[in-house]
């Protein structure tokens, strides 16, 4: 009983440090801290993402802590719900951290549903992709790609208008709902990138492109996975190239998948980490964050096709296992990516989630 009151004193003197010394990176404070509290509650981090699944098993394995799973195909805006609706609950339902896409973390810091917390590595991580208080941060970024299960599909598309053409009827999924879900927002908004004078022309013509598909018969209004990609219900599905070259090798050549990214309207996407400010478990959340972003977290995202956000900082120190730079797409996939700003993020997801019903109408679940 000493040696867990001593653990549970830890725990209380750690919650209420300040955010300027909270940073000390795996420290045995913060590591017993977390401890005492026995577990963390995470929420939409699918295995096959970004290399969660070993991720999370490394957090376990590490630290001896449980990972309580929520709901891992949510998209963003069920993220942020989540904190909502558990504002009051401190049970297994209540989400500790939050992986979302880049302008839901200035909403969750106005709406005061995050928390701030610098990690150790703060430095490293470019001004540009967090926030200056610490309230999120940048975690990793990769460019939307078509993903294609080649056994079916013998021509793959290559730009955005092949998928209009008929010999694609019945077999274009997205990989979420653009009414929640932060990569399918990013889709449509890439699909009305070309020759849009703005972020808002861009997603009415990215709507304007997705009712044209779905009034070609080509749309399938079903969230596009591994699963429905191999069984033929979906063999193309506009994705992140992550996920689809995680899937490539997952699947193994059964089916064969190939992974293209397209001529034209090539976004790159952003997602930040948060803390709710209504953490059940506060310091496996900061302990969490540590994890992540110390060089063996990073290079964990790294494995999972990510492009992790202290990418530069890793290279430039020679940390970078020269098999991993390998397995990643070509350097010119990259070269002409759309990065949208926090300001042109606001606008897609307000244009885009209020406009799908009333321009598209496929009710995608």
């Amino acid at each position: 009983m000493l040696k867990k009151s001593l653990m549970l004193s830890t725990a209380a003197a750690v919650a209420s440090m300040s955010l300027s010394t909270a940073a000390f990176a795996q420290s045995a404070e913060l590591i017993a801290a977390a401890k005492a509290e026995g577990e963390l509650t995470t929420i939409a981090l699918p295995h096959d993402w970004c290399g969660y699944g070993a991720l999370i098993e490394g957090f376990k394995s590490k630290y001896g802590l449980k990972v309580n799973e929520l709901n891992p195909d949510a998209g963003s805006g069920d993220e942020i719900e989540a904190i909502k609706a558990n504002k009051d609950n401190k049970g297994p339902q209540a989400p500790d951290v939050i992986d979302v896409g880049l302008s839901f973390g200035p909403s969750a810091k106005a709406d005061g549903l995050i928390q701030p917390y610098k990690v150790a590595t703060w430095d490293s991580i470019p001004d540009s992709a967090k926030d200056a208080d610490g309230y999120w941060y940048g975690d990793y970024y990769g460019v939307l790609a078509f993903e294609v299960n080649a056994d079916i599909v013998k021509d793959a598309p290559k730009d955005w208008a092949d998928l209009l053409k008929p010999e694609f009827a019945n077999a274009v999924a997205l990989a979420g709902d653009p009414r929640a879900s932060n990569q399918a927002i990013q889709a449509v908004y890439a699909a009305g990138l070309e020759g849009a004078a703005d972020a808002k022309a861009a997603a009415e013509a990215g709507l304007k492109f997705f009712a044209e598909l779905n009034k070609a018969g080509n749309f399938v209004p079903v969230i596009g996975k591994a699963a429905s990609l191999a069984q033929g219900a979906t063999p193309v599905i506009i994705r992140w190239d992550y996920n689809a070259l995680a899937d490539r090798d997952t699947l193994a050549g059964n089916p064969n998948v190939e992974v293209v990214v397209p001529k034209t309207g090539v976004v790159a996407g952003v997602y930040v980490q948060a803390i709710s400010a209504y953490a059940p478990h506060p310091n496996a959340a900061k302990l969490w964050m540590e994890y992540l972003y110390s060089d063996e977290g990073q290079l964990g995202w790294l494995k999972g096709y990510c492009h992790p956000i202290r990418f530069n900082d890793l290279a430039k120190n020679g940390k970078i296992p020269q098999e991993l730079l390998d397995k990643l797409p070509p350097a010119e996939a990259y070269a002409n990516a759309k990065f949208p700003t926090l300001e042109e993020q606001g606008i897609l997801k307000e244009t885009i989630t209020k406009g799908w019903d009333a321009a598209v109408g496929a009710d995608v679940k």
